[in-house]
């Protein structure tokens, strides 16, 4: 009868167990977030930031041709015919809004801007400035009653 002595082996505490458990179970919870993320953005209609997005990239030339001293019909024009067919956009990029009479008038008040501006585009930069003033109040008008 041979008593030989069992080999010595480490014990493994619980502590490491645990950290592993729960090293494990916050990858895993960030993973299943990110993609939880993804789907509800991926539900999300992009079209109305986007519009608002092209709107505020042509108010921002119209202040940077400005600001260069950039204020010929050919550096302007283009800026407005394109906040002009982006207005026209406006009622579809929010459906929900679009029955509300305020956001028809703002609309619409937006539109008449921007046809004044380009029936009689600005000759300098302070027109440039002036244009892109009024333009900016119609957005300022409807952003505080619509977006807060």
């Amino acid at each position: 009868m041979s008593t030989s002595p069992e080999p010595i082996r480490p014990k493994s505490s619980a502590f490491s167990r645990y950290l592993f458990v729960l090293l494990f179970g916050l990858v895993l919870g960030a993973v299943a977030a990110v993609m939880l993320l993804n789907a509800w953005k991926a539900r999300q209609d992009p079209f109305p930031e986007s519009l608002m997005h092209v709107q505020g990239w042509h108010m921002k030339q119209l202040g940077t041709k400005a600001s260069e001293n950039r204020c010929a019909a050919t550096d302007i024009i283009p800026h407005l015919k394109a906040l002009r067919v982006t207005a026209d956009d406006l009622e579809t990029a929010f459906p929900d809004e679009s029955d509300d009479e305020r956001f028809r008038k703002h609309a619409s008040a937006m539109r008449a801007t921007l046809d004044e501006a380009q029936a009689n585009p600005p000759i300098n930069c302070d027109g440039v400035n002036a244009a892109a003033a009024k333009i900016g109040e119609n957005c300022k008008a409807c952003h505080q009653d619509f977006k807060g």
